[in-house]
């Protein structure tokens, strides 16, 4: 898929809140994932499918989505970039809040290779 492909499909998926469907079909097995902000201890960074599976499996048991606006995508060469706002609930203190970020991906060999998250810590 070309760069604007995978771009429209990410934000297909995501539109419908598709967001792991998304990760499985679009992602390479060697993705690199940097979040604006970690708790304490944490790495902004995750390496490979697996992790960053494992981070959207955390985003899913902690915070309860109730509406996504995604726009874009916005492409450049082998680069695209996607805004999202949510209005989520954090379970664990039940605390509801607006997130908007801007997402800026990296497509190579027709999957996504890196992906940054700006937003607000």
């Amino acid at each position: 898929m070309t760069t604007h492909e995978v771009a429209d499909a990410l934000v297909g998926f995501c539109s419908k809140g598709k967001f792991e469907e998304a990760t499985k079909a679009l992602y390479s097995h060697d993705v690199v994932s940097m979040e604006a902000g970690v708790p304490p201890g944490a790495s902004r960074e995750a390496k490979g499918l697996a992790a960053v599976m494992a981070k959207g499996e955390w985003w899913t048991a902690n915070h309860e989505v109730h509406s996504a606006v995604v726009e874009g995508p916005l492409v450049a060469g082998s680069h695209f970039s996607v805004v999202f706002k949510l209005d989520v609930t954090f379970k664990p203190d039940g605390r509801r809040f607006i997130m908007e970020e801007v997402a800026v991906y990296k497509v190579a060999d027709g999957k996504i290779v890196y992906e940054e998250f700006f937003y607000k810590v």
